[in-house]
């Protein structure tokens, strides 16, 4: 399993709020929840993602409430993964359960910079920066998290 994309670069305690605003949480649809991504912290934040592109964060992503609604407007956005120093608990189970692809690494975090090119292959849990020809190590998926995030979340893994 694997992805490359470039990255959109956000700092620390960014929080469900600002991933997505209450005010859209109306609707279950998730292109209208992709659509308001991340506006309240960079308001072209959706007119710039491309599918694959990857968030870089540092500690605490995902503080917050424990909405399901900010890695599905994650996910939906275009966004293949988000690495970050830390991930909220309850954040972190959300988005494993809805098949977005999550990676902790502090040093990742610290040396990869917006716009940056970065690849990423889950099996070994390495992360190379093409633009800065650097690699970072992270824990790498176990098999049954690598078989959520392929199938697409929990509930497509678990149907027959």
């Amino acid at each position: 399993m694997k992805t490359q994309g470039f990255v959109h670069k956000f700092g620390d305690n960014v929080d469900t709020d600002v991933i997505i605003p209450a005010r859209y949480l109306n609707t279950a649809d998730h292109k209208e929840l992709a659509s308001h991504c991340m506006e309240d912290i960079d308001k072209d934040f959706v007119n710039k993602v491309k599918p694959n592109d990857i968030i870089v964060a540092n500690y605490n992503f995902g503080c917050g409430s424990s909405r399901e609604h900010a890695p599905i407007a994650i996910k939906a956005s275009g966004i293949s993964c988000v690495i970050a120093k830390t991930f909220a608990r309850i954040f972190y189970r959300n988005s494993i359960n809805i098949g977005l692809a999550i990676l902790e690494c502090e040093e990742a975090a610290d040396k990869i910079s917006e716009g940056d090119e970065v690849a990423i292959d889950f099996d070994t849990g390495v992360i190379t920066n093409l633009t800065k020809n650097e690699t970072y190590q992270a824990e790498p998926f176990p098999d049954f998290i690598k078989d959520i995030i392929n199938k697409g979340g929990l509930l497509n893994s678990i149907r027959k």
